[in-house]
């Protein structure tokens, strides 16, 4: 009786052991991340400088849903500290960047980051003093986000 007693709690706790590895293992990102590329990983281009905490604005000015969020998943992803996020009129076709704080070379960062695929974000400096902001975002219709990996 001892015996089986024992073999059934051994049994138990291997099984709890067994399958705790298995969900830590299953949550830890797996090796196919590195073969992502660096791109989508922000691992490759301009970001935002080392120890400086560059405020960015971004406004979306399509009528494309989420094309702001998903220029805040860029931006973030290469360093910059994204503050706000919204909607803005009048739409427009290509993307433009403000320097707001007079910092020019902040904004034709953000603006190659943001030039993608279609080249045609354009920095321009306006700066504004009455906003807690270095960089607004205006993004435009031509914008194409990079592609997001897929998790299965």
């Amino acid at each position: 009786m001892k015996f089986l007693r024992r073999a059934a709690v051994l049994l138990l706790v291997a099984i709890v052991l067994g399958s705790t590895a298995w969900v830590v293992s299953a949550r830890r990102p797996s090796s196919a991340m590195s073969l992502l590329p660096a791109v989508v990983r922000g691992e490759n281009g301009p970001a935002a400088p080392a120890g400086v905490r560059i405020r960015v604005q971004v406004l979306n000015t399509t009528r494309t849903r989420g094309l702001a969020r998903r220029a805040t998943r860029v931006l973030r992803d290469r360093g910059y500290d994204v503050v706000e996020v919204g909607t803005t009129s009048p739409q427009r076709d290509s993307t433009l960047v403000l320097d707001r704080s007079g910092h020019p070379d902040w904004a034709a960062q953000v603006a190659t980051i943001m030039a993608g695929r279609d080249g045609t974000a354009r920095a321009e400096s306006r700066p504004d003093s009455s906003r807690y902001l270095d960089v607004t975002v205006l993004v435009g219709r031509l914008w194409r986000p990079p592609a997001e990996p897929l998790y299965p």
